[in-house]
């Protein structure tokens, strides 16, 4: 593959680990003393809610001009974090992986009713360790799950940023690698910008965490969505004027779907009755949206990620299929999570769902899924 990725089993590093433990530090005591907007969850079957300071996007400014001090007063390397990037892979591998059997036995211990913290044990160790046994289980007041994914999107960034700095010592800075950069910059920029927007989905709603959570968030999202940018580091690209323009294309209608798809249904989930495309909105059996973008198909929202994925791998032309992993894998992801929300949904709504299936026929994509 790559000289900086084929070494991704290199073991654990006390560096590594010294990198990744100041990291969960300086997010731990962010996300607790920095002022954020105060966001209800959804309401649990026991009547209660968690509420989430939704601080991510200060938190990452504030790391990003930390980091460039840091740099600037020659206390940090600003390729830290790719030269130590397979270390820094296997050392958080292994922290997943421990994390994954702590929560797996503290889980079954616990005699808690409460709905966050209920055991759902199903005698499957393999089944309860993958998925979780507890929905919302915390340290210290922290909430684990929205932690881990806050930390899955911002170490992407802090891996794409010291990527870019190495491209710039080395002389390889490239349209590609710009283009590249940005789109990923924006979308986690977007994506902490509206923050809130997290505390409703099915992930922090319904997901029980295990390792399937802990795996996705600390090492699948920001080492395989880094993949592009490894992959320029090492390949020159002579990306045509049309096929730059044609990748942002392709970001623009794909942050629009992905954005509008999940502002509308967290909108819907505050206010029922709040319109929209200026008009009110379509529901079915009282319960399910079928207005906008989600009477276009059942979960556009997919849609728009698997077009931003791309969007992001395009600016690598088309001389090799690595860079493509990820958009590859989460076709793959989105199709086999589709099919398991299309089997809740039917158990959970029953006739409702027909009638909206029946009303809203397509998947993800129209006339094609």
């Amino acid at each position: 593959m790559l000289s900086s990725l084929s070494s991704v089993m290199v073991l654990p590093s006390w560096s590594g680990a010294i990198v990744l433990t100041s990291y969960f530090g300086y997010l731990v005591i962010a996300g607790s003393i920095l002022p954020g907007k105060l966001v209800p969850g959804a309401v649990l079957s026991d009547g209660t809610r968690l509420h989430y300071r939704c601080n991510g996007l200060l938190s990452l400014l504030l790391l990003i001009t930390l980091s460039g001090i840091g740099v600037g007063m020659n206390m940090m390397l600003p390729t830290v974090v790719a030269d130590l990037g397979a270390q820094l892979f296997s050392t958080t591998l292994l922290f997943s992986l421990l994390v994954s059997f702590m929560l797996y036995a503290i889980g079954c211990r616990s005699g808690d009713k409460s709905s966050s913290l209920k055991a759902h044990v199903t005698g499957n160790i393999v089944h309860d360790w993958w998925y979780g046994v507890q929905l919302n289980p915390d340290v210290l007041g922290v909430d684990l799950k929205f932690f881990f994914v806050r930390a899955g999107m911002m170490g992407w960034i802090l891996i794409n940023l010291s990527i870019l700095a190495k491209s710039v010592k080395d002389g390889k800075l490239s349209l590609p690698m710009i283009l590249y950069q940005t789109y990923s910059m924006l979308y986690v920029l977007d994506y902490f910008w509206y923050e809130e927007f997290m505390t409703s989905t099915w992930d922090i709603i319904a997901e029980r965490l295990g390792f399937m959570l802990v795996f996705g968030d600390l090492v699948w999202i920001p080492f395989t969505f880094s993949i592009q940018g490894w992959w320029l580091l090492e390949n020159k690209v002579d990306l045509p004027k049309a096929a730059a323009l044609a990748s942002t294309l392709v970001f623009v209608i794909g942050y629009q779907v992905f954005r509008g798809s999940n502002g509308q249904k967290h909108v819907f989930k505050k206010d029922p009755k709040a319109h929209i495309w200026g008009k009110p909105p379509k529901v079915i059996g009282g319960k399910l949206l079928a207005s906008g973008y989600w009477g276009i198909a059942r979960h556009c929202n997919y849609l728009g990620d698997l077009l931003l994925a791309l969007s992001f791998s395009l600016p690598c032309g088309a001389s090799s299929v690595v860079p493509y992993f990820y958009p590859i894998y989460l076709l793959i992801l989105l199709i086999w999570r589709e099919r398991r929300d299309e089997a809740r949904c039917r158990q959970k709504y029953k006739e409702v769902w027909v009638e909206y299936c029946r009303l809203v026929p397509w998947r993800i994509l129209p006339y094609v899924y």
